[in-house]
């Protein structure tokens, strides 16, 4: 082949595979500014006791955060989202979103509060958000989790009527792992295997410092991954609504508050038109 038509092939290829919507750099659209929490709404639900109680049936509710719950501040020279824990809640978007690719980045903070004080440090990423807020826990709305929880990082648990189906190999006869050559499993509320799927391995770094968070979106199919390894991958993402299981292929996008201080960076999402083959097929 001549030099300049295996230039213009290597052309082609790089236009064709290099500038989809499936991984090139200028189709990002930054969730968070860098400055503030604008484009997300907050919302808080009631005070809890140190076991959990509520210690009202009133939330603090949406948009009011009188304890700093959710807040910017600067680290190492660069801002980035702060989650106290102190209160049971998330941030939100504004706007929902289907078939996409989000990425961020994690580490934990030191603090933690009431119930969850000297445990495992938990939030979570909670995506196909819809429905009134509180439903879940007085605190979240119905959606699926990407579970950030120190070691479980990459988990599934169905929030307020979220459902979905994973392959899965049973330990100790109530730990339900994913395994891409185990049985097709449902997972929802009040099954015997219940609303959570323990993820494949572990790939969290130690705490304290960055880890990266991808999540892929497309039709009924999302894939959790950590650190670039695959945890899970969920099929038929639906929802339990009046005893109907429906689609849940949208929503918005929810970052926990559950009694753990955390921080959040790099939020990002991008249209994707298909799941990326290489992690499909892991």
């Amino acid at each position: 082949m001549k030099p300049y038509k295996l230039l213009l092939l290597l052309l082609l290829c790089a236009f064709t595979f290099g500038f989809t919507s499936l991984g090139n750099k200028a189709h990002w659209k930054n969730l968070f500014n860098g400055k503030d929490l604008d484009g997300w709404d907050t919302y808080i639900g009631p005070d809890l006791t140190d076991n959990g109680k509520p210690i009202t049936g009133t939330p603090i509710g949406l948009n009011n955060d009188p304890r700093h719950v959710f807040s910017v501040v600067n680290q190492d020279g660069e801002n980035v989202i702060r989650i106290s824990g102190e209160n049971w809640g998330a941030i939100s978007t504004k706007q929902e979103y289907e078939n996409y690719h989000l990425q961020l980045q994690f580490k934990w903070g030191a603090l933690s509060w009431g119930q969850k004080k000297g445990k495992k440090k938990d939030s979570g990423l909670l995506y196909h958000s819809v429905g009134p807020y509180g439903a879940d826990y007085g605190a979240w709305m119905r959606s699926q989790e990407f579970q950030i929880e120190e070691g479980n990082s990459g988990d599934y648990w169905g929030v307020a009527g979220g459902m979905a189906d994973m392959p899965v190999i049973v330990r100790m006869d109530t730990a339900y792992v994913y395994n891409a050559k185990g049985a097709l499993t449902t997972f929802k509320e009040g099954s015997k295997q219940g609303r959570r799927c323990i993820k494949n391995g572990d790939a969290e770094n130690p705490s304290g410092q960055w880890n990266t968070v991808d999540l892929y979106c497309h039709g009924d199919t999302s894939i959790h991954v950590v650190n670039g390894k695959v945890m899970m991958i969920l099929y038929h993402n639906r929802q339990l609504e009046k005893g109907q299981e429906l689609p849940l292929t949208k929503g918005k996008i929810q970052i926990q508050s559950e009694g753990a201080e955390i921080f959040y960076k790099g939020i990002k999402i991008e249209t994707i038109d298909r799941l990326p083959a290489g992690l499909v097929n892991q």
